[in-house]
């Protein structure tokens, strides 16, 4: 039997009264890059959000692995204008939820050891995306391409068994969308499980080992190369294929 990093069955969600996602079963092994594919409005960002335990579902459960996820959001959701460095919004992610030490020099000893554990953390992380040598930069100084490496940065310097990206490759450049597609292939050979929502299916098809079709619930989930049918694409997104879709297909019969 395998051990996933995440598992969730019947997931039902609503939101302000209105049914978002309906008996959703997923699992992500450790290792595995997953895609959830769909319209707007298919509850892609609203399942990640209840894997996070932001969102309460309805009915369902939820099982994550071991420790916080790292969480990668859209770039509008982070507040660019504040003061701080790249190493520091990078340090930061680390803090979140920590209870102060209730030992004055005990406390002073295990800050100190935190300190230097997330000091390096986050300077690993940077290296990974490679902002090495904008780690004192201002993040308000950055374009989008580094933005979205910072995000990443931040989600990795909790050291996560599973990584939830909400549509990384949106508004980036060439290089970043090239750095993010290697970066995403070493997590896996690392053994971290990702999950990741995404529009552009061209990206999904070259990063990703299974798609998952999403609509409210699984139309179809698995990998790219077994998704040619164009009525699960139909059922999934409510057109006919064309344009991108068209060419995603195509590529897909080619694989098999």
């Amino acid at each position: 039997m395998r051990a996933d990093s995440l598992l969730l069955e019947g997931l039902t969600v609503s939101l302000g009264g209105r049914p978002v996602l309906d008996g959703i079963d997923l699992a992500v092994a450790p290792g595995e890059t997953v895609g959830l594919i769909g319209p707007n409005g298919a509850g892609k960002t609203t399942l990640l959000r209840a894997v996070l335990g932001l969102v309460k579902p309805d009915a369902g459960a939820v099982v994550a692995g071991l420790g916080r996820p790292g969480y990668v959001p859209q770039k509008h959701e982070f507040t660019w204008d504040f003061p701080i460095t790249v190493a520091g919004a990078v340090r930061n992610a680390r803090s979140g939820g920590r209870r102060p030490g209730r030992s004055l020099t005990g406390g002073l000893r295990r800050r100190a050891a935190r300190n230097r554990a997330d000091r390096e953390a986050a300077a690993e992380a940077l290296d990974r995306v490679g902002l090495a040598d904008l780690a004192g930069r201002p993040v308000g100084e950055l374009s989008g391409g580094q933005r979205q490496r910072v995000l990443v940065a931040r989600a990795l310097a909790r050291r996560p068994s599973l990584l939830l990206l909400d549509e990384p490759f949106t508004g980036v450049d060439v290089p970043t969308q090239e750095l993010l597609t290697a970066l995403l292939a070493r997590l896996a050979q690392e053994g971290t499980a990702v999950l990741m929502t995404t529009h552009d299916l061209a990206q999904a098809r070259a990063t990703c080992s299974r798609l998952c079709l999403l609509n409210r619930t699984v139309i179809a989930d698995g990998p790219p190369e077994s998704l040619s049918d164009p009525d699960l694409w139909l059922r999934a997104f409510g057109v006919a294929a064309s344009g991108e879709l068209k060419a995603l297909l195509a590529g897909t019969e080619a694989a098999a």
